[in-house]
């Protein structure tokens, strides 16, 4: 089969081509497990920082992708819910032990064991892959293949995010970086809570006209000061500065969720311009996102479809795989990209 094949690690400013399009054998489903021919495969920022080192994946080669929409080719004995035929997603949880006082509470996210698709197992930037049956989700019939693959990953995440917010209708929300997952929490709101005000920031002008359209109230720079306190936040972006912008415009009371799954280093420095008065005091509390468990891929994916919430996407053929992760690394992003592979 052909595939997308990370063999090293490298920065993009330097080697624009990370990921070799070649061939490799087709995977055959173990005992509990389906093979999916792949359809269509969200690109996310993750995959940016597995490239250039800042996330390395624990072996190379790996085939990367954890915004995965197949179709289920083949079975093993043991699969049960899931049949031959039907249209399934594959998202960042690929697998978590089952056993573990956090999988025992609901909590797999939190699992010692997680192991992150197209991180530690290979993705969908191929043209088959396969996953355990309990880890592959239905995808509901109002979606194509590209608009669904957004939702595994960015959808779910972003509702993850939004749950811990802990937001109330008619309450302000502010969104740092306005890209995949933050287009998709904006959406979200709109839907559920009709009253609430989103207040935008981010650098590029083209994300701010973005979320405009598509119905926040304001939209500014990173550093800018909202026009009124926010009673929630959630910040996307991959570095520090946003988040110690972000607190200025935080309500007393309120919550920054910082939904990334790693910060950068480089701006690490900015840290030191904590003030506690005005960045902290007033019971301001700082949260962070760890992964999603499959309860809020499965619940995101039914809320997508009751709205239903159709992600804006750029769409590349998989051997594009490399100009859709360099667009990412320059910044040129309108909504979510997406790889189509069937």
């Amino acid at each position: 089969m052909k595939a997308m094949v990370m063999t090293k690690i490298c920065d993009l400013r330097q080697e624009r081509t990370p990921l070799e399009f070649i061939d490799v054998p087709k995977p055959t489903p173990r005992e509990g497990e389906v093979l999916l021919k792949v359809l269509a495969c969200g690109v996310c920022h993750t995959e940016l920082d597995e490239v250039e080192g800042r996330m390395p994946p624990p072996r190379l080669p790996i085939i990367l992708g954890h915004q995965v929409v197949g179709r289920v080719e083949e079975i093993d004995r043991g699969t049960a819910r899931i049949k031959v035929g039907d249209r399934v997603g594959v998202a960042w949880i690929f697998s978590a032990c089952g056993r573990c006082t956090f999988c025992l509470s609901g909590q797999e996210n939190l699992c010692p064991d997680f192991r992150g698709t197209g991180r530690d197992a290979d993705g969908g930037y191929a043209e088959y892959m396969t996953v355990r049956e309990d880890f592959a989700y239905a995808i509901p019939g109002v979606f194509t293949d590209v608009e669904a693959a957004p939702l595994l990953c960015a959808g779910a995440i972003g509702c993850r995010s939004l749950k811990l917010a802990g937001l109330k209708d008619g309450q302000n929300l502010g969104l740092t970086g306005f890209g995949a997952s933050g287009h998709l929490v904006l959406l979200m709101v709109r839907h559920r809570y009709p009253n609430t005000k989103v207040y935008v920031f981010a650098r590029a002008e083209k994300e701010r006209v973005f979320a405009r359209e598509l119905g926040a109230v304001w939209a500014g720079g990173t550093e800018d000061l909202s026009p009124e306190k926010l009673e929630a936040i959630i910040d996307t972006t991959p570095v520090w500065k946003p988040v110690v912008e972000a607190l200025k415009n935080l309500a007393s009371g309120g919550r920054l969720v910082i939904n990334a799954i790693r910060k950068e280093e480089g701006d690490k420095d900015c840290l030191l311009e904590l003030d506690y008065p005005a960045h902290l005091w007033m019971e301001k509390e700082i949260r962070s996102v760890a992964n999603v468990t499959r309860a809020d891929v499965a619940e995101f994916l039914e809320l997508a479809a009751e709205i239903p919430l159709k992600p804006e996407v750029e769409v590349y053929p998989l051997e594009e795989a490399n100009k859709a992760l360099l667009e990412i690394k320059e910044r040129k992003i309108r909504g979510a990209k997406v790889l189509r592979i069937g």
